[in-house]
């Protein structure tokens, strides 16, 4: 589990492909380096996020290697790295860490493509459309969201079939995660707070418990919530 509250920035020195015969499919073993302020207490196996929740499979003073597998190459927008390619990094969370940003899990949802980069006088507002743009239903403003490992928050959520989301990167955050580089065009991994996960599936539960089953009320009741949303 993670904080999205980004430690440093690291640096993709190289790409090997990644014996995975085994599974069936081709990965990814990436090799950071520029990192060594965040390897002092780095152990074999642990999880460490860059730009996604990955694993530590080798490591020394300066840098580190994880593999990435052919599902989180089809996931993630980490299938795009190049070498010199620049990745937000954050160890995982110990018991005593203080939570400044949300519950991240490093387990992405979906990708969504940066369609506008705006200035808003030292800030930057970014317009993002999800792939999957059913996920818009968990995007609430000013809730939580997770952009390439980074906690941040909504500012602005459009839903509909050509939805997007908006947040805003002040200029202290602009120089400490790799999104504030990204230009039009680019992707970015997208991971929606959990807890909207674990109440959908609650209140779910709950109205087919109460209706045998019949969702219909519940259809009808969102329903109404959204048409009411969209006359102001």
């Amino acid at each position: 589990m993670f904080t999205g509250l980004v430690e440093t920035m690291g640096t993709v020195s190289s790409l090997e492909p990644l014996d995975t015969s085994a599974s069936g499919g081709g990965g990814t073993s990436l090799t950071i380096t520029d990192c060594e302020d965040i390897l002092s207490d780095v152990n074999l196996g642990d999880s460490i996020s860059v730009n996604a929740c990955l694993t530590v499979t080798a490591f020394e003073k300066g840098w580190f290697k994880v593999g990435v597998a052919p599902e989180t190459l089809r996931r993630t927008n980490l299938g795009s790295l190049t070498e010199a390619s620049r990745v937000n990094l954050e160890r995982a969370v110990k018991g005593e860490t203080r939570m400044g940003g949300h519950i991240v899990q490093g387990h992405v949802d979906t990708i969504a493509k940066l369609l506008a980069v705006t200035p808003d006088e030292n800030s930057l507002v970014l317009r993002l459309q999800p792939r999957d743009i059913t996920i818009l239903r968990y995007i609430v403003e000013k809730g939580f969201i997770t952009l390439d490992g980074a906690s941040l928050t909504v500012t602005q959520v459009k839903d509909g079939e050509d939805g997007w989301f908006e947040v805003m990167l002040i200029a202290y955050t602009q120089e400490k995660i790799v999104t504030a580089a990204k230009v039009v065009g680019d992707s970015v991994n997208v991971e929606i707070d959990v807890v909207a996960k674990y109440v959908e599936k609650g209140i779910e539960a709950y109205f087919a418990g109460t209706a045998g089953g019949n969702m219909s009320f519940l259809e009808k009741m969102v329903g109404r919530i959204v048409d009411e949303k969209l006359k102001r």
